[in-house]
């Protein structure tokens, strides 16, 4: 358990009452409680928080090393990576409905249905990656074009080259979400980090040598990142799937294999996962328009914020580590018929991404040009990010408290609620208000990252709403 959590019992057990409807509980036996839960989460979201950093470690890689090589092809990046993460975060989105009906069989003790649910999905994220990687490694060009068509033709061409290669591992990194997921439902989140290490060290290795063709390989800029980076995303999926179906995997992959009866555990995965589907493809396609903003500002921009988002990675992903820990929890806790227990680890979680990202805001807010002049020694783009840097820290423990609450507000299987969430704040929110201060009133980054800044406020603020109604505890998975 990590030190410094006195503040977090005394906070939660005042709590007490609001965690317990159905009756009263004394001091000390709620802080014995939250003490127990402090310990569940760190032990879940420490793996979880490094392999969701490892993940993404892989894209910061390649931006550090394309940063040295050279600006048109770091700028390109705003493009290819951003549009593969966005096609990953929206086609993965039925791993909230992977871990909601995992973690419930697993708290109700019902090995065999979790695993028919996990090669359910796992086949069908498969079957999904190949539907969507063969036409996009084809014809890169005309998807860029048609969301990118004010971009730089050489920025352009960087990108579609990134993309035609990385695009060809879409149907391992689908496989590698959903067995995470999994495993994660099922407690193990030591596994899913093991594999994203291998993937990384290979990723590095080989982004270096073939980038800037060191040790007699050849040059190849962007086309050398692409190819380390597919590399890498195909060797996580493979060691994922290998675990899951070897003989001491957490779940019985092969009997239910040789059983045959997945489809019914599958219904379930994809009917939770409807709205997680809808939330995630409005949330990504709100951003795609977000990043369409940022290229009218032009290539220092597009650039610069390369290097925030890369800034800020540590702060989403370790809150993203806690809202896979709460996640897990309350699926388990809900299946398990503890209600009580599920609420308190949501909101321990929450409390605890919520401490760390507001000590990142107040290191972003004292070294600015330090961080952003890490990945590039361009002084317009080091003033650039610099200078919204500070709306950033702004926004760190509201993005913390509404990340978690969300992610296990899935959990419970209440995505619909997220739905809603998602569209309030991205459509009602963050593109008109960064339309406003970015474009109308000339703000620039800086205006970008203000209106970033006001959706999560706007959000954390409705989930606190959610989380205390607590009809998501009644949810039906």
């Amino acid at each position: 358990m990590p030190r410094g959590t006195r503040w977090l019992v005394r906070a939660v057990s005042r709590l007490g009452p609001e965690l317990h409807p159905d009756g009263p509980v004394t001091t000390e036996t709620e802080e014995r409680a939250v003490r127990t839960s402090i310990a569940e989460v760190w032990t879940l979201a420490g793996p979880a928080i490094a392999h969701m950093m490892l993940l993404t470690l892989v894209f910061v890689v390649d931006r550090i090393l394309l940063g040295r090589y050279s600006k048109d092809a770091l700028a390109s990046l705003q493009l290819s990576s951003i549009l593969i993460w966005s096609l990953y975060s929206v086609l993965t989105a039925f791993s909230a409905g992977t871990l909601a009906v995992v973690g419930r069989a697993i708290g109700a003790r019902d090995r065999m249905t979790a695993a028919r649910a996990a090669l359910g999905a796992m086949g069908f994220a498969a079957v999904l990656g190949l539907l969507v990687a063969v036409p996009l490694s084809l014809a890169p060009d005309l998807v860029l074009g048609a969301l990118f068509p004010a971009v730089d033709a050489a920025i352009s061409d960087d990108a579609a080259a990134y993309l035609a290669i990385v695009s060809l591992a879409l149907p391992f990194a689908f496989v590698e979400a959903i067995a995470a997921a999994a495993l994660q439902a099922s407690g193990d989140t030591r596994t899913p980090l093991f594999a994203a290490t291998l993937g990384n060290a290979l990723n590095l290795g080989l982004a270096a040598l073939l980038i800037f063709g060191l040790g007699g390989f050849p040059e190849l800029g962007v086309t050398g990142a692409a190819i380390a980076t597919a590399t890498a995303t195909a060797l996580q999926g493979a060691v994922l799937a290998w675990v899951l179906f070897g003989k001491r995997s957490l779940l019985p992959l092969r009997a239910a294999l040789a059983a045959g009866v997945w489809r019914a555990p599958l219904s379930r995965v994809l009917s939770i996962s409807g709205p997680a589907f809808v939330e995630k493809l409005v949330y990504q396609g709100s951003y795609l328009a977000f990043v369409a903003m940022i290229g009218f500002l032009g290539a220092a921009a597009m650039a610069a914020n390369q290097a925030l988002v890369s800034v800020e990675a540590i702060c989403f992903l370790s809150a993203d580590g806690f809202g896979i820990a709460a996640a897990a929890l309350v699926a388990q806790k809900l299946g398990a018929q503890r209600p009580a227990e599920a609420s308190r680890a949501m909101l321990v979680a929450a409390g605890m991404a919520m401490a760390l990202l507001t000590t990142c805001g107040v290191l972003f807010a004292l070294a600015p040009r330090v961080l952003v002049g890490a990945f590039t020694d361009d002084a317009a783009i080091v003033d650039a990010g610099a200078s919204a840097l500070y709306a950033t820290a702004v926004a760190q423990p509201f993005m913390a408290f509404a990340t978690v609450v969300r992610m296990g507000l899935r959990g419970a299987g209440a995505t619909r609620a997220v739905l809603a969430l998602t569209l309030a704040g991205s459509l009602l929110v963050r593109l008109p208000a960064t339309w406003f201060l970015a474009i109308h009133l000339d703000y620039g980054l800086v205006g970008v990252w203000l209106g970033s800044t006001l959706d999560w406020v706007v959000q954390a603020g409705l989930c606190g709403v959610l989380f205390f109604r607590g009809s998501w505890r009644k949810t039906q998975v």
